[in-house]
């Protein structure tokens, strides 16, 4: 079981350079887990890439569906008073504190290939790369 941070989850739903090692992520570890906030955030990323010409609305709108029918079963409950501290005592956003906070609840990693986050937390992240490897 791993957390995954929505950039994964954006590497494995839309085609393009990471979408290989994020399938291969899930091949090596298919239970993937999220905060409920993924949905926000993959919404954004949807929205972001539909605005810039890299897919129609439709193609979004599909997308979309994609990720909800996939890892929407997989959300759970983040604790947000933990997320607040992780916040504010290591200076990162309230929305990566709560894939922390669930790794932490989880007692396992988060997946990510935010550099900031990879140095900030090394004993709570991996990179897709180092998951399942020996």
């Amino acid at each position: 079981m791993i957390v995954v941070d929505v950039n994964i989850v954006a590497y494995f739903l839309i085609e393009g350079e990471k979408t290989a090692a994020a399938r291969e992520l899930m091949r090596r570890d298919p239970d993937w887990r999220l905060p409920a906030l993924w949905r926000h955030e993959y919404l954004n990323v949807l929205a972001t890439f539909a605005r810039e010409g890299g897919a129609t609305v439709a193609e979004a709108r599909t997308l979309w569906q994609r990720g909800v029918e996939l890892l929407g079963p997989r959300e759970q409950s983040a604790d947000m008073e933990s997320a607040l501290v992780i916040a504010a005592e290591n200076r990162v956003s309230a929305y990566d504190a709560q894939y922390i906070a669930l790794a932490r609840q989880l007692q396992t990693v988060c997946v990510t290939e935010d550099q900031h986050l990879l140095r900030t937390f090394p004993a709570l992240t991996r990179a897709m790369s180092t998951v399942g490897t020996t």
